[in-house]
């Protein structure tokens, strides 16, 4: 089961979680582990991904376009109307392919869509979906998408309340959005842990060791 929430002020993926800091987070995946038999995997990707068919599209559609009041309102031959195309597909093509631009050419919706995918795909990459008694936990990011997700494990999400991992998101990209990055990560992962605590004790399942550090994805 999911919950999800768009960031609005995200850092660059480059400087989400310096690597300094990040030790902070594994240092609270830890520490919360310990008072739970549950499993706790934060993963922060830069981007769910690239998107570069959105500036070729757009720049396509803008050199088609074109054509038609070149053609309509010059004099211009068939030739020169062909290369002003070529040359506007191709600056275009490089302006827009730039990150920041290149984001904002893609409709929210799909940007939402291609981060949950990303979440879920790391959700079984882990192998949260392996832990006995379904009790993993995975809190993840995707910078570039400006998007915090928590997914829950049957195990664990069947217990508490419903929109209790809407909270801890809200709050952590909150956190986020004033630039307490490792402050947000933190403090999720150790309320992840106190309900992971209550309903799954230390010994009350087998235990399933996984990735107890922040795991960054370029």
């Amino acid at each position: 089961m999911t919950q999800r929430h768009i960031t609005r002020n995200a850092p660059k993926a480059q400087a989400f979680i310096p690597t300094p800091e990040d030790q902070r987070v594994s240092e609270a995946i830890a520490k919360a582990e310990a008072t739970t038999s549950g499993e706790i995997v934060a993963v922060v990707a830069s981007e769910s991904d690239s998107y570069l068919y959105a500036p070729f599209l757009c720049a396509a559609l803008a050199s088609l376009v074109a054509a038609w009041p070149l053609i309509y309102f010059t004099w211009l031959s068939v030739q020169w109307i062909y290369v002003i195309q070529l040359l506007l597909f191709a600056t275009l093509s490089a302006v827009l392919a730039l990150r920041p631009l290149r984001y904002r050419l893609v409709p929210r919706s799909v940007l939402v869509e291609r981060a949950h995918a990303r979440a879920v795909e790391q959700f079984l990459a882990q192998n949260l979906h392996t832990t006995i008694g379904r009790t993993g936990v995975l809190i993840f990011v995707s910078v570039a998408e400006r998007y915090a997700e928590i997914l829950a494990d049957a195990g664990i999400h069947q217990k508490v309340p419903e929109g209790t991992w809407q909270v801890i998101v809200d709050e952590m990209t909150a956190e986020i959005g004033e630039g307490r990055t490792t402050d947000g990560f933190v403090k999720a992962v150790e309320q992840v842990g106190q309900h992971l605590a209550l309903h799954f004790p230390p010994g009350s399942v087998p235990a399933h060791t996984l990735a107890n550090h922040l795991i960054v994805l370029n």
